[in-house]
């Protein structure tokens, strides 16, 4: 999954991301509110965690703007306002959670994965297709009720082909959601964690098949599926 960091303090930025990138999520950062809106210009994202007081301007006004057109992207607000006007203000504002400084990365992913488990979000608890398992909470991967020790980026690729089991994900959308934009990425990057993914599916005896299609991404299909798999 990946996320939007609006945060002008250095070195919390830096934990919140390093914390949350050691939960399997990639992570934008940027420092004020016209940076924000240049990066929601251009990507897309699965969650925006927004500070408040931000040096060119109130991230409330960030906020507002994000719910007018009507974008319905989860917002959690991590800020030092923990006053109850502060709150209300808030989600009123539109954010669909609201986590005062100073907090524990572990609670922030946790609550980054309660959002993105509701309704019409991006998470589900737990994925199955044919006899592979992944849960997206522990971020454990299980084939025929076995743990696969998976590396993070391997589970990243799984959930985004399960969440689309059967349908052809673009190269593009895959490489937005597993990459942050600093990362550095060689051309054939995706291409080989695919690979790994296949051989270490391949060796635990899962039931899945991904399949590329050229020129246009990778599609992972089930028994369900039937002649496809």
């Amino acid at each position: 999954m990946r996320l939007l960091l609006v945060e002008d303090n250095p070195r919390l930025a830096g934990l919140i991301r390093d914390g949350l990138r050691g939960q399997g999520f990639a992570v934008d950062g940027c420092t004020g509110l016209a940076d924000a809106e240049a990066a929601l210009q251009v990507n897309s994202y699965d969650l925006l965690l927004l500070d408040l007081g931000l040096p060119d301007g109130d991230g409330l006004a960030l906020l507002r703007a994000i719910r007018r057109r009507r974008d319905t992207t989860p917002i959690l607000v991590i800020t030092a306002r923990g006053g109850l006007d502060d709150r209300v203000s808030g989600l009123d504002a539109g954010a669909d959670d609201y986590l005062v400084k100073p907090f524990q990365i572990p609670e922030l992913a946790a609550r980054c994965r309660a959002l993105l488990r509701r309704p019409g979000a991006a998470l589900g608890t737990v994925l199955i297709g044919g006899n592979v398992a992944l849960d997206t909470a522990a971020r454990e991967v299980l084939v025929a009720g076995c743990t696969v020790e998976t590396p993070p980026r391997e589970v990243d690729l799984l959930e985004h082909l399960l969440r689309r089991a059967g349908h052809v994900v673009a190269k593009a959308s895959l490489e937005n959601a597993l990459y942050a934009m600093d990362a550095e990425v060689t051309p054939n990057a995706l291409e080989a964690v695919v690979s790994r993914l296949r051989k270490r599916l391949a060796a635990t005896a899962a039931n899945v098949t991904i399949r590329t299609v050229h020129g246009v991404g990778y599609a992972l299909f089930t028994p369900a599926d039937g002649d496809h798999a």
